[in-house]
């Protein structure tokens, strides 16, 4: 009885979950590492950091897509046109009627938006509509206008296919949109590596990754 009492201890307690926290996100972090090596065309993201709570850091590229997306102001873009125009990007992926991850990513956006300051001007904040059937641009310019997006941060649809070619290109493409991860991604320059984020990122680790991307570049 007092053998049980001790394991059940509120401090034997605690301690337990806490290593089981950090099991499960050392295992999150093989888990990415292994889906971006599936994902990415044999360039697999290196060194995984655990970050914060949950949170995941990788490296590595992506050849981004050939395709035509439709800028929230209504304009057809080419992804790359808008990815390569000089300006580091950071990058996620939402869609309007998201109840749960998008309304929180696109909230630390609108946070690291907030923090850039003089970087603002070269840093192009993405988010491109998982749901493009029912995101049409005036969907995005509402919801970009719920979280103060800046001139400097535009949401993005398109077909279908244009959508999906994308969230592959990515490694970020679900089978249900409901439970899709949490993941942004940075990128100093065109042609430099991809630092992926998955988890809850918060502005200030967005932006100290922005800070150690353009510094390096």
């Amino acid at each position: 009885m007092n053998r049980a009492r001790a394991f059940l201890s509120p401090a034997r307690g605690n301690a337990w979950l806490g290593a089981l926290r950090l099991a499960l996100v050392a295992l999150l972090a093989l888990l990415v590492a292994a889906a971006a090596r599936a994902g990415d065309g044999g360039d697999p993201l290196q060194h995984p950091d655990v970050i914060g709570d949950d949170v995941v850091r990788t490296t590595g590229r992506y050849a981004v897509p050939d395709v035509t997306l439709t800028r929230d102001d209504g304009k057809a873009v080419t992804l790359s046109g808008e990815m390569n125009d000089g300006r580091a990007v950071v990058l996620n992926f939402v869609f309007t009627s998201c109840t749960s991850i998008c309304p929180l990513t696109s909230l630390t956006f609108a946070q690291l938006q907030g923090k850039l300051g003089a970087l603002s001007s070269h840093v192009h904040l993405m988010s491109i509509s998982i749901d493009p059937e029912q995101d049409t641009p005036a969907r995005l310019r509402e919801y970009a206008a719920k979280f103060g997006a800046g001139p400097h941060w535009q949401h993005y649809t398109g077909t279908v296919a244009a959508s999906v070619a994308t969230q592959r290109a990515f490694n970020v493409l679900s089978d249900d949109k409901m439970n899709h991860a949490p993941i942004t991604l940075v990128r100093a320059a065109p042609g430099a590596p991809w630092a992926r984020i998955d988890g809850f990122a918060t502005a200030d680790q967005l932006l100290a990754e922005l800070r150690d991307v353009t510094a390096a570049k």
